[in-house]
């Protein structure tokens, strides 16, 4: 599976890869990291094909998760990735925005990477 990480929280890469680092090994996921919601847009300029699954942050300076959310629900429709929002705050009004943009899932931080393994059936 390829997925697209989205947060502006530089550290959050070395974190995933360490904690994905069996299946990323083993071919089972590529993971790509974009730490703003533009670099996010255009790294999928060039992948949206190949890109399976956005988790993406909600709470970034510039371009919130939020607003990325609504641009990729809008532009890639033919096959729409599958985007789960992450962060801090598990309130309902975030919670509401993200599932009326077109959210998938969403999960609050700490990553519970157990429960992510499980979201993702591994």
């Amino acid at each position: 599976m390829n997925i697209l990480v989205v947060d502006d929280e530089r550290d959050i890469q070395a974190l995933f890869e360490q904690r994905f680092r069996k299946e990323i090994r083993e071919k089972n996921h590529e993971f790509a990291f974009a730490f703003s919601g533009e670099d996010a847009l255009a790294y999928l300029s060039q992948n949206h094909n190949k890109t399976e699954l956005i988790l993406s942050d909600i709470n970034m300076p510039g371009m919130t998760g939020l607003e990325l959310l609504k641009q990729i629900k809008q532009k890639y429709i033919n096959p729409p990735p599958v985007v789960m929002m992450i962060t801090a705050y598990g309130d309902a009004e975030n919670f509401n925005t993200a599932k009326q943009l077109g959210a998938d899932d969403f999960i609050t931080k700490p990553v519970d990477f157990t429960y992510l393994k499980e979201k993702l059936k591994i």
